[in-house]
């Protein structure tokens, strides 16, 4: 199962387009809350000791499951995203790998996670990989943070630059159907925040992989619009504020 509407050469686009934003990516992107991590780990039917962070990008998960106590495992496609990884976490095992290919070995982990990640994999054979990987009775946890556009100014933000390939997931808008070997998924969400100025959120959206491949003139449009709407607004325009987030979690054990 992959998203059914798209042009499969954007997709592609878009999915690598972030290595060379790798230290932006870092910076600029937000981190998941605790608690999101405590309620995936909750369903393990069995004391969680080895996570996989699968798609991990720079290790804005990785570095909040390293926390929890858990011998940690990244797994991410690109080299220049890995890389950043193992600067900022030089301690955590880093592997270069596809969801459609993990490169661990059988039942090695008690739980997968993949941040902002799955709608990026082929799901077919990327849950039957992780079906692989996981000791019976662990857990997969997709998750994704979004905007809360309950609150007015960020829903008007996010009609300036919205990124349209993970909102369905992220919002709510699509389910996810039950893998082969796996229990059906529960669905939560958590509130988050990210403490953020002008600047920092108009270089967060600028590393949205719609706008890492737009245009160069599109590109200038969308953040200049953004930088604007963020300038004339009164919660936004004077030093920091923070942006309220939504993290959508989706919980299935391994059968």
């Amino acid at each position: 199962m992959t998203e059914p509407t798209h042009d499969p050469e954007l997709h592609a686009r878009r999915a690598s387009s972030f290595g060379e934003e790798a230290a932006a990516y870092a910076e600029h992107r937000p981190d998941y809350p605790r608690a999101a991590l405590e309620w995936a780990l909750e369903g393990v039917a069995h004391e969680p000791k080895d996570a996989l962070d699968l798609a991990a990008g720079t290790g804005k998960l990785t570095q909040g499951l390293v926390g929890l106590g858990l011998s940690v495992t990244a797994v991410e496609p690109d080299p220049g995203m890995l890389a950043e990884l193992s600067r900022l976490l030089p301690g955590v095992t880093a592997r270069l790998g596809r969801a459609e290919e993990i490169p661990l070995p059988d039942a090695s982990v008690d739980a997968v996670f993949i941040g902002q990640a799955l709608h990026w994999f082929d799901l077919g054979p990327a849950f039957a990989e992780i079906a692989r990987v996981l000791r019976p009775g662990g857990v997969v946890l997709p998750l994704w943070n979004h905007d809360d556009v309950s609150v007015p100014w960020v829903d008007g933000f996010g009609a300036l630059a919205r990124t349209g390939v993970s909102r369905g997931w992220a919002s709510g808008e699509r389910t996810l159907d039950t893998p082969p070997g796996f229990t059906p998924f529960e669905e939560n969400r958590f509130h988050h925040a990210q403490r953020r100025t002008v600047d920092s959120m108009v270089a967060t959206i600028a590393t949205h992989s719609h706008l890492l491949v737009a245009e160069p003139v599109e590109r200038e449009r969308i953040l200049t619009a953004a930088r604007g709407y963020l300038l004339s607004n009164p919660a936004t325009a004077h030093g920091e504020f923070d942006l309220p987030l939504l993290t959508t979690a989706f919980r299935a054990r391994r059968i």
